[in-house]
């Protein structure tokens, strides 16, 4: 069943991580798309929201496929048919450069005038609208993993079973609303999967942030 747009999914997602209410927990987006519901999860279970930065890395020739994924820090994970296609080294590194650079664009313009929030001994939630191959997702649990959370969990509104099983093995919990036997793209299972915007995005991270000043005063 298609959900309606994001933030119905994120809606869903609140309701099934209802029990970590009243825990703080941090809840990361990988932008762009799962930002808005970042927020919304959030808010639902009165927590704190910020944002994970990886980056697929895409095929030679096939910059949409990824063979695998980047974090801040430059750590690499590479999916296990990446070997079958033979990539060099060479491509990998500068791909991995070029991917690092949006990065780092991206932490300027989201989070200007303030660090990452810390998620260590925190209990985290890693948000993704959907998840293809697993790359992008991997590659941000792993990264959280390295900063010593309580409690590490991963969830999206779709995902494939394969996928799912991947990602199970990254996170201490794993929460998909739907997990089809048929899995082509995420967008075909919403109605509504309109691009979110860099703009959108800085937006609700200035929300957020002015939220939170407002709790701590």
């Amino acid at each position: 069943m298609p959900f309606q747009n994001r933030e119905q999914a994120a809606h869903l997602l609140a309701r099934r991580l209802e029990k970590y209410r009243g825990q703080n927990p941090l809840v990361l987006a990988i932008p762009r798309g799962a930002v808005p519901m970042a927020r919304i999860i959030a808010d639902s279970l009165g927590g704190e929201m910020d944002v994970v930065l990886v980056h697929k890395l895409g095929a030679p020739g096939e910059p949409e496929l990824a063979i695998g994924a980047v974090d801040e820090t430059g750590q690499v994970y590479l999916a296990e048919y990446a070997q079958d296609l033979e990539i060099s080294d060479d491509y990998i590194n500068a791909e991995k450069q070029t991917q690092l650079e949006t990065l780092r664009k991206r932490r300027a313009l989201y989070t200007p005038l303030r660090p990452p929030i810390d998620p260590c001994r925190r209990i985290v939630i890693v948000v993704d609208n959907g998840v293809a191959t697993g790359s992008t997702m991997i590659s941000a649990l792993r990264a959280v993993r390295a900063r010593k959370p309580a409690r590490l969990i991963a969830a999206a509104a779709v995902a494939s079973r394969e996928t799912l099983r991947k990602i199970a093995s990254e996170a201490d919990e794993t929460i998909c609303l739907e997990v089809p036997a048929r899995f082509y793209a995420v967008g075909q299972f919403f109605e509504d999967f309109s691009q979110v915007s860099d703009e959108q995005v800085v937006a609700i991270m200035l929300e957020s942030s002015s939220r939170k000043r407002a709790v701590g005063e």
